[in-house]
């Protein structure tokens, strides 16, 4: 699996890396399901702005989206740790040998 630094050097990106003291958003409940999905805002009151969630489709439901310690996301979805150091306003989109990578500038707007 490739580092957090050659993830963004592939993607032209500067590393923001995420403290594990930080939280990001997890929707454990979809957990299992593919594609796993991530979005990155820009961090702000304790989070590092990431978003994660499995499965087709995110829910608008206020409580979709539950905190979690980066220091724990490999706990949970350790496939993923290699893509948090992307920037705000990066996407990425996961299933098995499946990557899809991108900015997204209405992320950061």
């Amino acid at each position: 699996m490739p580092s957090p630094t050659e993830v963004c050097m592939r993607f032209s990106a500067e590393p923001l890396p995420c403290s594990g003291e930080e939280k990001l958003g997890i929707a454990v409940e979809t957990i299992g399901n593919l594609p796993i999905n991530g979005l990155r805002h820009k961090p702000e009151n304790g989070t590092c702005g990431w978003y994660i969630w499995c499965g087709e489709s995110m829910s608008e439901d206020p409580d979709f989206f539950k905190p979690l310690h980066v220091s724990h996301v490999r706990e949970y979805l350790p496939e993923i740790e290699q893509y948090l150091s992307l920037p705000p306003g990066f996407r990425f989109l996961v299933a098995g040998d499946y990557e899809d990578v991108w900015y997204d500038p209405e992320i950061v707007m």
